[in-house]
């Protein structure tokens, strides 16, 4: 896009913008110069159904007016049929926008917001039923139930307690007290009693803390109704009208599609009057703005985050994308741009960025040779100990038995002959 002062710069530097700096790259990376033009007719680029002469940038390009096409440009069938396109430089979709709806004015009772219509009634539905079974189970519980005797000697009036605190009212006003967070001033005595005080403690605790997250969320998020949250919104209503780029792959998109919901909005686009095709995609951005909410625009969530972000932010994207695909570097069918652009995209990685890897692997190997060599150590003393124990036991002869005994035993050898005492028999 053109500079604020742009007339004070000549060439490319009048120029700014993403588009503007990745043409700067591509061209120091390839090795070429550069001149950057405006398409005069301000198209992408479409074909006409009668004439099948190309318009916007890819006609420049299938006509041989310009040797690349650096800007938003979407890789498309019908397009990658006359002219080369890149790998996708950004990937994106079709959107809806809508100018941003009003505030809507909290209501009297938007505290009750945060949790949904059912689970207000089930709470409601659960404390009675709470109440009622705490007072069952204190009936027939004995340890609920209790009398006080006067004293021995006391001339007073018996105690006008009753045998058992939890009648139904008391029941309901324990369960409220507990809900409330604030307790009471009697509790159950029985066993039973206490397991469904607890299990109500629990659940209060759980609905309690859910109410109150959602509340924080509920104050500090704006509310607003929009009365378009899909492509399917727009297709089953007349009020809102809704159009998209007179040429370009978005209208080309609706135009081929085979889905009944695009199909049915793409036969109401192009039968409504007046035209909802914008030539521009400032005029269709601007047709949004005066629109007073009955216009939507569709066109690439690219733009339309962009302008989302943009002041006056009047303006806002709805729902998911309606497809998927990218922009890609144009260049006329065959050019030695597209190859030079692409393969030397990378370069190959050095010792340096990977030698780390190396270290850890001769780390690891050099810990595992070092636990190997303690491991043969440790089992070699442990051999030898158990070699020497054995050797011992083996060595070791028991004196001999009394009956048995000889005495001056004494033989020796000496070359073939034997001698030996007179006790000794051979």
């Amino acid at each position: 896009m053109l500079k604020k002062n742009w007339e004070m710069y000549e060439g490319n530097d009048q120029y700014e913008g993403y588009c503007v700096d990745l043409a700067s790259e591509i061209a120091k990376h390839i090795g070429i110069k550069y001149k950057i033009s405006i398409v005069p007719d301000g198209k992408y680029g479409a074909r006409d159904p009668e004439t099948k002469i190309w318009n916007g940038m890819v006609g420049e390009l299938v006509y041989g007016k310009a040797e690349i096409a650096v800007a938003p440009l979407t890789i498309t069938l019908v397009r990658e049929e006359v002219i080369d396109f890149s790998k996708p430089f950004m990937s994106l979709g079709i959107s809806i926008m809508i100018k941003k709806p009003q505030k809507s004015k909290p209501g009297v009772f938007s505290f009750l917001d945060p949790l949904a219509y059912e689970i207000w009634m089930c709470i409601v539905f659960a404390y009675i039923g709470v109440s009622v079974v705490l007072f069952l189970v204190s009936r027939f519980s004995p340890y609920e139930w209790h009398t006080e005797e006067p004293e021995e000697g006391s001339d007073g009036p018996p105690s006008d307690q009753p045998p058992n605190e939890f009648g139904i009212f008391n029941s309901l006003w324990f369960s409220l007290g507990a809900f409330m967070q604030q307790g009471c001033d009697f509790t159950p005595r029985s066993l039973s009693g206490r397991i469904v005080g607890g299990v109500w403690w629990f659940f209060t605790l759980i609905i309690i803390s859910s109410y109150t997250a959602n509340l924080a969320a509920f104050l500090t998020v704006e509310r607003m109704v929009s009365p378009i949250e899909s492509a399917e919104d727009l297709a089953k209503q007349t009020e809102i009208a809704y159009g998209t780029l007179d040429s370009g792959s978005t209208k080309e998109f609706f135009r081929r599609s085979k889905i009944a919901v695009y199909e049915k909005m793409w036969s109401y686009m192009k039968s409504a009057e007046p035209t909802v095709f914008t030539k521009t995609t400032a005029e269709g951005v601007a047709r949004v703005r005066k629109s007073k909410g009955k216009y939507a625009f569709l066109l690439e969530s690219t733009m339309n985050e962009y302008t989302e972000q943009r002041k006056p932010c009047d303006t806002m994207k709805v729902g998911g994308n309606l497809d998927s695909k990218g922009y890609g570097v144009a260049t006329p069918k065959g050019s030695q741009l597209r190859n030079g652009a692409q393969d030397k995209s990378s370069q190959a990685l050095s010792l340096s960025n990977v030698a780390g890897v190396f270290y850890i692997l001769v780390g690891g190997l050099g810990l595992a040779m070092l636990v190997a060599l303690v491991e043969f150590c440790y089992k070699s003393r442990a051999e030898a100990k158990k070699l020497k124990v054995e050797s011992a036991e083996l060595n070791f002869s028991p004196a001999p038995s009394p009956t048995h005994s000889v005495q001056n035993l004494a033989t020796y050898r000496e070359g073939y002959n034997v001698y030996g005492s007179d006790a000794v028999k051979i």
